[in-house]
């Protein structure tokens, strides 16, 4: 899984929702980054001539407290 990242002006990065109020998440990164573009088109265009991230795609790594019934140790 993976979801997208901003970053504002103060360089606090921040998590993009959807307009149902929940988190964005993508099954491919290709997806994610696809999404990107579409929402942040100037940001994702102005990073490739003028240096410096303002958006980001994140793995979204499973923990074990994740899962609906974890693993008993």
């Amino acid at each position: 899984m993976f979801k997208i990242e901003v970053e504002d002006a103060k360089g606090i990065w921040s998590d993009v929702f959807g307009s149902d109020g929940k988190l964005l998440t993508f099954e491919t990164e290709t997806a994610a980054r696809a999404a990107l573009a579409e929402r942040y088109p100037i940001a994702v265009q102005m990073e490739k001539y003028a240096g410096g991230k303002r958006t980001r795609v994140i793995r979204i790594l499973e923990d074990e407290d994740d899962w609906p019934n974890p693993p008993q140790k």
